[in-house]
């Protein structure tokens, strides 16, 4: 099913949802985009930074007065309990690149709705970012990353795929990785080059010091 766009635009964008997100994460990540935009209650965190988003978007439910009568212009509300809020915007939204702050270190379930959405949108460029991570979907195919020695690097299947590792402290080929079996969680970089190969979706995290790198890898090819 297709939407008609909320917003869109040729830069990357930063996605803030409700979980905890600190003001200096936001302002951090303020030169790397064109825009943020509020996922429901996260307009609250964009209020507080002193930042008018590019749109409110979602149920609306967790969504405080003040940031409702603020952002009243901005307000896109979604109702559709079939989906999250985090699906709703990536319906809605058309860009480049999502740098996502909000989503993770709130309530469980949240999070793993969030990795059931980015595992289903494998094709879109998405980077889920927190205090101490920086995560995406690896691409089909190969990605490489440019990681000093002894760098955190964490391989975690989002559904079957077969996986092969170079230049990790702990490489494997043709592994089968599932959710339920195999995974590479706190593996290391044991040199410059880290190669992934897989054919299913798999979610690579590394330091949050490491965003651009993420970033870099996360492209979507064409």
């Amino acid at each position: 099913m297709s939407f008609e766009p909320i917003v869109s635009t040729s830069k990357p964008v930063c996605l803030v949802g409700g979980a905890s997100v600190e003001k200096k994460s936001i302002l951090a990540v303020s030169p790397l985009v064109g825009g943020f935009i509020g996922v429901d209650g996260g307009a609250d965190h964009l209020l507080a930074a002193n930042l008018t988003p590019l749109s409110v978007i979602g149920d609306l439910d967790s969504l405080s007065r003040r940031a409702r009568a603020t952002f009243a212009d901005l307000l896109c509300q979604v109702d559709d309990q079939s989906t999250t809020d985090f699906e709703k915007v990536l319906q809605r939204v058309t860009a480049p690149m999502m740098i996502c702050l909000g989503f993770t270190g709130g309530r469980m379930d949240h999070t793993l709705s969030v990795l059931n959405v980015m595992a289903r949108y494998a094709d879109r460029t998405i980077v889920l970012l927190d205090g101490d991570d920086a995560s995406f979907v690896a691409n089909r195919g190969e990605t490489r990353v440019e990681l000093p020695a002894d760098t955190r690097v964490s391989i975690m299947p989002l559904g079957t795929a077969t996986v092969s590792v170079r230049g990790l402290v702990w490489s494997f080929t043709d592994q089968v990785m599932t959710p339920d079996g195999f995974t590479s969680p706190s593996n290391a970089a044991s040199g410059n080059t880290v190669c992934i190969t897989t054919d299913g979706p798999m979610l690579i995290t590394l330091p949050q010091v490491y965003l651009e790198t993420a970033l870099q890898a996360a492209v979507r090819a064409g």
